[in-house]
């Protein structure tokens, strides 16, 4: 049984992101959506705590979000999945409760 968290904030303006991370149990699915979406970008502040989640947490980006910032895919953290909107979805369904951290 996991859980689906999703982040909308900037890791850079909010804390939401690491509190998240930090809280959630190893299996649960995170997404990173609108602002959340840098949180998923190499060269950061925040690429340490994304690329160790990573082992234990399936980590996702909304990909139209992502696009729509005008980042490039080569820019993402190894081990990040890209989802669209259907994508979302599933996600919802394959797991017990989801966590918004706003």
């Amino acid at each position: 049984m996991s859980d689906l968290h999703t982040v909308n904030k900037s890791p850079f303006e909010k804390n939401s992101l690491e509190t998240c991370l930090r809280l959630s149990k190893a299996d649960s699915a995170i997404l990173l959506y609108e602002d959340g979406v840098y949180g998923a970008l190499k060269g950061t502040a925040v690429e340490n705590m994304i690329a160790s989640a990573v082992g234990d947490k399936k980590v996702y980006v909304l990909g139209p979000d992502y696009k729509a910032r005008g980042l490039a895919e080569d820019r993402m953290i190894d081990g990040v999945e890209v989802v669209d909107y259907a994508g979302f979805v599933d996600l919802v369904e394959a797991n017990d409760k989801v966590q918004a951290w706003v």
